[in-house]
């Protein structure tokens, strides 16, 4: 087991309809403040403008809000839709977004997952992964600061001697993270600029093996760009719930869950799942080699053989949603931080030993442990000291 791994969500998020949206906002925000308190690592929120359920438009805004809430807890945009915005505009709002949270803002960027965003905007969706890759060149030219910009990119954008306003809080930029889903151009575009990668949305059968696949074309695309990429800032999302038993975790989620697949079948190019009843949704889910619907065990087995089998990563992100009633969810996320976490951050292996030390058996035939022997023995000489006749 690695003993430096991080842990955070990636939140698109999911939000049925029939609720108040405005209710399901405010506890996004107050779920933050409480992985804050469990210890979680980042926290990445997406950017959508269609389909009633993922409510937030504008990620940086709500990071912005978020960070007001929260100590320690990193805050990504997963992701800005990078087509959707001029360069010039994602680098300034970020930068400041870095200063404001003292370093603690993370940009994501990809193509959109929904068509109907570009369509609204009068963007033709197929036209998403090219702007994406030249936004992005004109994006990590502005943030590395190298030289003014100046670049035209065809009905997208146009740099004229360009430099961002401020100096930037994080050195040398607040990091970039490329997601990556069943297309390989998330992937190449981080081996090309040497950024993060966020692989997401490979939770069919076989999705362990598309992971490493993700991988292998960052390292030969940045081996051929004269870049590194690293892979502790290699995240992987997986969908995951857990409760005390199985039956529980199934039971409390089961519902939401096929609501969640059933809105990503409508809206997804590539629908995670095949299945369509709650029960064979968890079934393949399970099998995926990525998520996981069961018990803290069963999930630190499987974040296991998820890190051996891809060759090692930095961070693993629970997907975030409406899985399950808000208040199983908040429960969810404590139960993972307390039962997951300490196995692979190191913090286990020593409070083992201590144990084991201080319960081993003592010699003779007492049945004591040495310990509680050498404090009987202790008790038994102060007794027998204070029973000295005073002069």
């Amino acid at each position: 087991m690695p003993d430096d791994l991080q842990f955070g969500i990636f939140n698109p998020p999911y939000h049925p309809l029939g609720q108040n949206p405005t209710l399901a906002i405010h506890r996004d925000l107050a779920l933050v403040e409480h992985l804050d308190d469990f210890g979680y690592d980042e926290a990445w929120f997406g950017e959508h403008h269609s389909g009633g359920w993922e409510l937030i438009p504008a990620p940086d805004l709500f990071i912005a809000a978020a960070a007001e809430r929260t100590k320690h807890i990193k805050l990504g945009t997963g992701v800005t839709t990078l087509p959707y915005h001029h360069p010039y505009d994602v680098a300034e709002r970020m930068t400041f977004l870095d200063h404001l949270t003292r370093g603690r803002a993370m940009l994501g960027v990809g193509a959109g997952a929904l068509a109907s965003d570009a369509r609204m905007i009068g963007l033709d969706p197929m036209d998403s992964r090219r702007r994406l890759g030249v936004g992005l060149d004109a994006l990590m030219a502005l943030l590395e600061a190298k030289a003014p910009v100046t670049t035209t990119a065809e009905d997208y954008f146009e740099l004229s001697n360009a430099t961002v306003h401020l100096p930037p809080y994080t050195r040398p930029h607040l990091e970039v993270a490329i997601a990556s889903t069943a297309s390989p151009t998330g992937a190449k575009l981080a081996g090309r600029h040497g950024a993060s990668l966020l692989s997401l949305g490979m939770w069919n059968a076989g999705g362990a093996d598309a992971i490493k696949s993700a991988w292998k074309v960052a390292e030969d695309e940045a081996a051929a760009c004269g870049k590194n990429v690293d892979r502790s800032r290699w995240r992987i999302v997986g969908v995951c719930f857990i409760a005390r038993t199985e039956a529980e975790a199934r039971s409390q989620c089961r519902d939401n869950l096929g609501h969640v697949f059933d809105y990503l079948a409508k809206t997804s190019p590539f629908p995670p799942v095949q299945a369509t009843d709650p029960d064979d949704i968890i079934d393949e889910l399970n099998n995926s080699g990525i998520a996981m619907i069961g018990t803290p065990s069963q999930a630190v087995d499987r974040v296991g053989r998820l890190y051996e089998d891809s060759g090692g990563f930095g961070q693993f992100l629970i997907l975030g949603g409406d899985w399950a009633h808000p208040q199983h969810m908040v429960s969810m996320y404590e139960l993972f931080a307390e039962r997951v976490f300490p196995h692979f951050q190191g913090s286990l292996p020593p409070l083992e030993a201590s144990y084991e030390w201080v319960s081993a058996p003592s010699e003779g035939d007492s049945g004591m442990t040495w310990t509680k022997v050498a404090a009987v023995e202790a008790i038994a000489r102060a007794s027998a000291e204070d029973q000295v006749p005073a002069r």
